[in-house]
């Protein structure tokens, strides 16, 4: 590694005297202008205005409780929705006509108060049932075994339900906070009541229900991606409030389903066989249970409950004998298998699932037996399992949508859907423009780059490129290695074309010391005894450990051997290694690879022109640190994997561009990074900060940050005073260890891309153009946000801006300075010459939890249950301070 310039001075020793200065609480600051840099140009935003003619409206909350007639509690939001629309079938009259929005659980809402604060009332539900002359596959009286001289009846149950008055929401208070005056959380609890009349209408019209998303059953809308798993687009549909009004903030969704059709079809697309002898049983158990089917002989719903050991031939369950008397006056009973069952007793004569076992959609002790043939999965069934990457990219490519296709999907829908008709609405005299809201947005200078030999590189449309260019700065590349994980290429060619690609970007590579390949037996061995195997390898070729190791992957996408060669090289031996798994070797892959290795060996590939000139404002000039915050957290359906907290710390003060990554695990699920500080009994500081603060230190000539600029992801907007006084009091606490007497000011940036505005030029096709940004009308009425779309729009989808909410804003810029400072962050990430869709640092913080998470991958993660988290292991002294991550 390159020594930094001006030395490393010794560290500031940690103190143990109690700090002078106190941690200070922070509050949420509100906007304190607007941009003006920039030309203008006009936009469409899916924000359609409400309007609201009985402001002074009240809300009344009821909770609601369900029982039966034998006192169990019931609960389930479909069966809630049917007793609630029975109630006001039978009782209507007694409401005074009011209308309900019910959010399928515990609470109702009316507009104005009920007759009585405390409302009880018996409600008979008909539940379909089959009445069975010879029996059925499990004797207990359920509808599978329908014969064909079998009748539908009604089997009536009687619910209780008790309704009573619990809270007034006054609608009057999003008036308020319209005009600025934020009445507690108030504002909000009305909002939230109208999105529940939103999702009471999307209930009634059968629609799956995803949070504030709703999704129809209409293959129209479905995107197969493999694997038993489809993508259906709905829309997301939510009230806002905003700095023009309120408004119903409209876009399109997708949530994914299991592909809907024959059980047996399903199970071998997600297992990606051919033929049904293929599929493994014990997977296919655990994935279809809980699952609904419908079966295609009587068109009736059940949820299965598991899978019989036996086949359909073989699974025997007692049937009732007709006209036959046994013990104690009873039928006599006779056992029958079920395949023997629907052949002779429903005429259907089964053929492929004789041999495969049974569904059981009965009751832990009243088994009821289905053959697999006669069932298929219910359409809208979510599928919560993590997508791979082919299933990812599939999804993505297929779902893309053009901005004029958006535009006319969303407000189509708005037609469609009238909204406004809803009669809770229509009694608040909410109505609802059909057309989106039209906004003035401003398009940012572009930020000049500096590349090799001080030339000027000028972004043209967000992207630039080294042809004919070099990097800024280079490192020198030798005593390196390349390693071929059994994938049929030539790495000899790789390597060779590598070097000549380096020199042309200014990059000195030596020839590799030696090229590895795999052993042809070790290929199917596991992950961990792969990686071992070619280390053994390594260690017979070189004298000493190489500096670099370029890894040939066969799996372009998630090999499994990743997680475990990363870890290897970066934690025990401290070797940068680069992995590559290439379809195509083209100049312009070689050059993209070649920005990712010069910055994992300390070279800078292209400086903000600013940044060269130490021209950027507030941050040049006082010693200031920029931090990158971001915490991963396991895919759906692994609850128990810990979530990897990252933060990157700039580092080389002036520089913007150079980082240091720290990461950690924590508990899973846990959104606040919770070793920020960390102090030992034996008066040590071994949280993430310490780290990053002794490396900006060490590499800024000996300056402490005065200034502290952090750029946080992943957190709601519920979440951001913890932000502020969770995780920046833990920095404050880590700088006052190391020292540090005078509190650093700090600004706080929330970085949301998990959001659902869009931004539309408002004539032409095209994406909005990079460097648009928003601060005016659809923003929040009194906090600091704007809206950013830094990034090329790619041609066959709409562009998706970043979400940047000040919280906290002690440095004191302008919102000109401010905006333009985020937008230069979006190009200075070192792996690519395209301007990223949010702050480099960020993207940093994301990748490098990404990228230690994979050190899990295969561990035993049996620990997590008992409350222990395990730890990442720390970096070797040779790459911790490496930008390993990119």
């Amino acid at each position: 590694m390159e020594k930094e310039v001006g030395g490393s001075p010794p560290p500031p020793k940690p103190t143990n005297v109690k700090p002078k200065v106190d941690v200070p609480n922070h509050s949420l600051i509100s906007r304190n202008g607007f941009g003006t840099s920039g030309h203008h140009i006009p936009l469409l935003s899916n924000h359609f205005k409400v309007s609201v003619n009985v402001p002074d409206a009240v809300f009344y909350h009821y909770n609601v409780s369900i029982t039966s007639d034998d006192k169990r509690v019931i609960e389930g939001k479909r069966i809630g929705r049917k007793l609630i629309d029975r109630l006001y079938q039978t009782y209507s009259s007694e409401f005074c006509g009011k209308q309900f929005a019910y959010d399928g659980e515990k609470s109702l809402y009316t507009v104005g108060p009920l007759p009585q604060n405390k409302m009880e009332f018996s409600v008979v539900l008909e539940e379909a049932f089959a009445k069975h002359e010879n029996g059925d596959p499990g004797g207990d009286g359920s509808p599978a075994g329908i014969t064909k001289r079998s009748k539908c009846s009604f089997q009536s149950k009687i619910f209780i339900i008790e309704i009573s008055y619990a809270a007034k929401i006054p609608f009057k208070p999003i008036a308020h906070a319209l005009r600025g005056v934020e009445v507690e959380n108030i504002s909000q609890d009305a909002l939230r009541v109208l999105d529940i009349v939103l999702r009471q209408q999307a209930a009634n019209r059968g629609c799956l229900l995803v949070r504030q998303s709703f999704f129809h059953d209409d293959s129209r809308n479905f995107i197969e991606v493999g694997g038993g798993a489809t993508g259906v687009q709905g829309f997301h549909s939510s009230f806002r409030t905003t700095q023009g009004g309120l408004s119903l903030n409209m876009d399109v969704s997708t949530t994914m389903i299991l592909t809907p059709g024959p059980v047996i079809d399903f199970l071998k697309a997600n297992q990606n066989v051919r033929e049904s002898r293929y599929i493994d049983w014990v997977k296919a158990k655990k994935m279809l249970k809980n699952l609904r089917v419908k079966t295609r002989h009587r068109n009736m719903e059940y949820k299965i409950l598991g899978l019989t050991e036996k086949p359909c031939n073989q699974q025997y369950f007692p049937m009732k004998v007709k006209n036959t008397e046994g013990v104690n006056g009873e039928p006599q009973t006779v056992d029958i298998a079920v395949s023997d069952y629907f052949s002779k007793h429903c005429g259907i004569e089964l053929t492929y699932s004789t041999y495969l076992p049974c569904l059981d959609v009965g009751k832990p002790k009243r088994p009821n037996y289905l053959p697999l043939e006669l069932c298929s999965l219910v359409s809208l069934q979510r599928y919560t399992k993590a997508l791979s990457s082919l299933q990812r990219a599939s999804l993505v490519e297929k779902s893309r949508q053009k901005p004029q296709d958006k535009i006319k999907i969303v407000t189509d829908a708005m037609r469609n859907y009238r909204y406004d008709d809803d009669p809770v609405l229509s009694s608040c005299g909410v109505s609802i423009e059909k057309q989106m809201t039209h906004v003035d947005g401003r398009v940012l200078e572009t930020p000049k780059l500096k590349v090799g030999n001080s030339e000027d590189c000028v972004p043209r449309n967000g992207r630039w490129n080294f042809n004919n260019k070099t990097l800024w700065k280079t490192a020198k590349i030798h005593n390196w290695a390349v390693v071929n994980f059994s994938a049929r290429c030539d790495t000899s060619k790789i390597s060779r074309d590598l070097i000549d690609c380096g020199r042309r970007k200014g990059i000195q590579i030596e020839r590799p010391y030696s090229l590895v390949e795999e052993e042809p037996q070790s290929a199917k061995a596991s992950p961990f005894t792969r990686v071992e195997k070619m280390f053994e390898r390594i260690r017979t070729k070189f004298p000493t450990a190489p500096r670099f190791i370029l890894c040939v992957l066969a799996e372009r996408k998630n090999s499994d051997i990743y997680g475990p060669w990363k870890k290897e090289c970066l934690s025990e031996f401290g070797i940068a290694t680069q992995c590559i798994s290439p379809l195509k070797i083209t100049d312009q892959y070689l050059t993209n690879v070649l920005l990712k290795i010069n910055s994992k060996l300390g070279g800078i590939n292209s400086l903000l022109a600013i940044e060269h000139s130490k021209n950027i404002p507030l941050v040049t000039e006082i010693p200031t640190m920029i931090l990158g915050m971001d915490v991963s957290h396991g895919s759906p359906g692994c609850s128990d994997v810990p979530s990897v907290a990252a933060v990157v710390g700039s580092r080389q003060w002036p520089l913007i561009s150079r980082y240091r990554a720290s990461v950690r695990t924590q508990s899973p699920k846990l959104e606040m990074i919770d070793a920020l500080y960390k102090p030992l009994s034996d008066g040590t500081d071994d949280g993430i900060m310490s780290e990053l603060l002794l490396e900006f230190y060490q590499t800024s000539n000996g300056h402490k940050p005065k200034q502290i600029i952090i750029f946080r992801d992943g957190v709601s907007d519920s979440q951001f005073n913890q932000v502020l006084n969770i995780e920046v009091q833990q920095i404050i606490k880590a700088y006052q260890h190391l020292g540090g007497v005078d509190i650093p000011k700090f600004t706080v940036i929330v970085a949301q891309k998990n959001h659902r505005t869009k931004l539309f030029r408002a004539s032409g096709p095209e994406n909005i153009p990079p460097g648009t940004v928003v601060d005016t009308k659809i923003v929040h009425p009194t906090n600091y946000d704007f809206y950013m779309c830094a990034h090329p729009g790619i041609l066959a989808g709409t562009s998706r801006p970043a979400h940047y909410h000040v919280l906290l804003d002690e440095i004191g810029f302008s919102p000109d300075d401010l905006q333009n400072f985020v937008h230069s962050l979006s190009y200075v990430y070192q792996r690519s010459t395209t301007a990223i869709s949010i702050a480099a640092p960020v993207h940093y913080a994301h990748l490098a939890a990404k990228q230690m998470g994979q050190f899990l991958k295969f561990e035993d993660l049996s620990e997590t249950s008992s409350g222990q988290v395990p730890e990442l292991p720390r970096l070797h002294k040779d790459v911790v301070d490496s930008m390993f991550f990119c």
